[in-house]
């Protein structure tokens, strides 16, 4: 196939082009090239979606399209430009577009998906995202057609080359070893996946003309399950110390991301739902999800210095050391 990928010089966009390549495929990647390089062997063509004629460089006919956008401007020009020109749409959307954040085992054919906001910011905050989602969703199936638009709402990605730290964070923890903070409970859900493998899926779904709406994200697993994922990977002994939401929040630990926050955990009952999707028909679809300890083992891999904590998604390492004596002493 000719793919087009509209990003490929960050993280999934990069997975998507190095996967495409290594399945033998012709990739294009398209970006302003502001964030990074593309993988070798790919071709490159520097546009700027923001511009209505933003992508008149790119030439000829695709067999499949993989965009990443969350603006929705970015889908109308992509329409737009390309239209004629492409066999097959994937948008890669996320589980952000749901509604309903608290109800567990969930369904894409089914679960309730916010408004769309066809002229917000993505950037604004979570549910603006979210809403703007939609609309990328709602403009990219009217604009290449149902029949022929691959909805991916992917959830948690992770893997190596990732910007967040999100993932990383538990990866530098885990190779520390010693006591750990985990929150919440043992029996919690977590859910992710490997850009790796959601690529491979991807790109399989341009082949097959796979259409219509499906999360992209693994199954449910035990957050103890998750941590075990970890401690396997990197070989150091760990003991995990399950700290409870409420005595985090009393303490200003964050959910999720950002400073002084513990990334892969959520309050409960109150997003009971959004790491706990029931994803059969995705698997049934052609995903595949390699053993979480792989994709620590790989990120370990990336990591140059497996010492280094600077925090910007997670605990310091004092501030992890504080909340422990404080929940001993409680």
């Amino acid at each position: 196939m000719r793919i087009l990928v509209l990003g490929g010089t960050v993280f999934l966009g990069r997975a998507l082009a190095r996967q495409a390549l290594q399945a033998g495929h012709d990739v294009v990647c398209a970006a302003r090239g502001e964030s990074g390089e593309p993988v070798e062997g790919a071709a490159f063509v520097r546009v700027d979606r923001d511009r209505p004629d933003g992508l008149d460089a790119i030439e000829g006919a695709f067999d499949a399209v993989v965009d990443v956008a969350r603006h929705p401007h970015h889908v109308r020009h992509a329409v737009a430009a390309l239209s004629g020109r492409v066999g097959h749409y994937t948008l890669v959307s996320s589980c952000s577009a749901y509604a309903d954040n608290a109800t567990p085992g969930q369904t894409a054919a089914t679960a309730p998906l916010l408004p769309p906001d066809f002229d917000g910011d993505p950037g604004a905050g979570a549910e603006e995202y979210g809403r703007c989602k939609v609309a990328c969703e709602r403009l990219a199936a009217d604009g290449f057609g149902a029949d022929r638009t691959f909805l991916v709402r992917a959830g948690m990605i992770v893997g190596p080359e990732d910007p967040t730290y999100r993932f990383e964070y538990w990866v530098r923890r885990a190779l520390r070893g010693g006591e750990v903070l985990a929150p919440g409970g043992p029996d919690e859900a977590v859910q992710l996946v490997d850009a790796r493998d959601l690529a491979d899926w991807i790109i399989a779904a341009g082949g097959s003309g796979l259409a219509g709406a499906l999360d992209g994200i693994g199954a449910p697993m035990r957050r103890a399950e998750f941590h075990a994922g970890f401690a396997e990977a990197a070989g150091v002994p760990q003991q995990l110390t399950w700290v409870a939401q409420d005595f985090l929040l009393d303490r200003g630990v964050a959910p999720w991301s950002g400073p002084r926050s513990l990334p892969f955990w959520l309050p409960l009952p109150e997003y009971a739902g959004f790491l706990s999707r029931d994803v059969s028909a995705s698997l049934a679809a052609g995903l595949r999800i390699r053993p979480l300890a792989e994709t620590v083992r790989d990120t370990i891999a990336a990591i140059r210095d497996a010492s280094h904590i600077d925090a910007k998604n997670g605990l310091g390492i004092d501030e992890e050391a504080q909340l422990l004596r404080e929940w001993h002493e409680r």
